[in-house]
């Protein structure tokens, strides 16, 4: 069976994220969007838990069901902890096998913070410490490490990473499950860097409000959905069939820059410029993109012998708004975004839908602008420093470089 899966979500209890992320509006949305399985998010958050624990149908095997749609136990973790003198943070995502295991594991991560301030607890935590915590609950808890390049929070972020999975988990790194390659990021950016090969990729949405789902996510076979058979699909690879992904463009720590100072550059151009800003005169936020640069060891071209595919995405709103050329918001961008709905069933057909679909479907300007996406034909001005990157149909003097052209600068 196929199911597509996003495994990195967040709950109403979470910082900055929209009070209807409950089950009801993240189910609601799911099933809009097309995703058969979430995670629920936030379990260690006390309040999230217990109310996941009395709302979820058990199905006995270690995935739970709220009225059509399928959750496993999951949630993001901040670990700050010292190496070498230096202070490191990272984010990681752990999914779980069954409500006892994710009670015993909340309850020692509590030792090391407070699980009730925030859906996503920051604790003072060695990586290593971790596993030994997961470990001595259960070893089969998965382990992903989340958004491993964005600048402050992760494995190999610019602002607080190391260079390698084992220079933070030791040998102990055999323990991780994948790695999200994050919105900044695409498949192909990280098969450049060839250490962490054997490990798996996936990609998520990390939505903080029930329209966010399935921004990224996973395309999935497995034989029957269980926890076991989900956790062993990813870790083994063969279970992945494509990762949905931003184009890594429009994920907001793609390129180098400034947000105050309304300074974005490439890695080249920042590498001139000593990556110092060029206004303010202060080191610039390194973003994805050059971080990979420094890491690589193979071109952008490279693409590794039977690695699962990948597929671009843009957000089917946005999109719809770009070809009306009106608000995202808009009401007339919300009647056009459910009338494709309504006709495809959700909005991942949209993406796997034909041209000839497409033009029965909706009006000229419309589909154009869907399959344009498709195909890669369209301009991006990077994100950079928190900003999201934004798309047009035409080249405009301020668009900084067309996406077919990633290293072109």
């Amino acid at each position: 069976m196929r199911i597509i899966a996003d495994l990195h979500i967040h709950s109403r209890y979470a910082r900055a994220t929209s009070k209807n992320s409950d089950l009801e509006g993240l189910s609601e949305w799911a099933k809009i969007k097309g995703i058969s399985l979430l995670a629920t998010g936030d379990f260690t958050h006390p309040e999230w838990f217990g109310y996941l624990r009395n709302n979820l149908e058990d199905l006995g095997n270690g995935i739970y069901k709220y009225r059509d749609i399928h959750y496993v136990i999951g949630g993001e973790i901040s670990l700050i902890y010292e190496r070498d003198g230096k202070t490191k943070k990272m984010h990681v995502v752990l999914l779980c096998p069954s409500f006892e295991t994710a009670e015993q594991i909340s309850e020692l991560l509590g030792k090391f913070g407070n699980l009730s301030e925030d859906g996503r607890p920051t604790l003072k935590m060695d990586p290593m410490e971790l596993i030994d915590a997961v470990d001595s609950v259960s070893k089969d808890i998965f382990v992903i490490l989340a958004h491993i390049w964005t600048p402050w929070f992760s494995v190999f972020g610019s602002k607080s990473g190391v260079d390698s999975i084992e220079e933070a988990f030791g040998e102990k790194s055999e323990r991780i499950g994948a790695l999200e390659t994050g919105l900044s990021s695409d498949t192909k950016m990280n098969w450049m860097v060839s250490r962490i090969d054997k490990y798996a990729l996936v990609s998520n949405s990390d939505a903080h409000s029930p329209q966010k789902l399935g921004r990224e996510a996973n395309l999935l076979e497995l034989e029957k959905l269980n926890y076991m058979n989900l956790a062993e699909a990813i870790k083994n690879k063969k279970g992945i069939v494509k990762t949905y992904e931003f184009y890594p463009e429009e994920g907001k720590y793609h390129y180098d820059g400034h947000r105050n100072c309304g300074v974005v550059m490439s890695p080249e151009e920042a590498e001139k410029n000593k990556n110092i800003c060029p206004v303010c005169r202060r080191k610039l936020t390194i973003g994805v993109m050059h971080r990979v640069y420094d890491l690589a060891d193979r071109e952008y071209s490279y693409t590794p012998g039977g690695a699962p595919g990948f597929q671009y995405i843009v957000p089917l709103s946005k999109v719809i708004s770009k070809a009306l050329k009106v608000g995202e918001t808009s009401q007339r961008v919300n009647e056009e975004y459910f009338r494709l709905i309504r006709y495809f069933g959700n909005e991942f057909s949209v993406y796997e839908a034909d041209e000839e679909k497409l033009r029965l479907a909706c009006s000229p300007e419309i589909a154009d602008s869907i399959i344009r996406v498709n195909k890669g034909n369209i301009y991006w001005n990077p994100g950079y420093d928190g900003v999201f990157g934004d798309f047009s149909f035409e080249k405009k003097a301020e668009d900084r470089k067309n996406q077919k052209s990633l290293l072109d600068f």
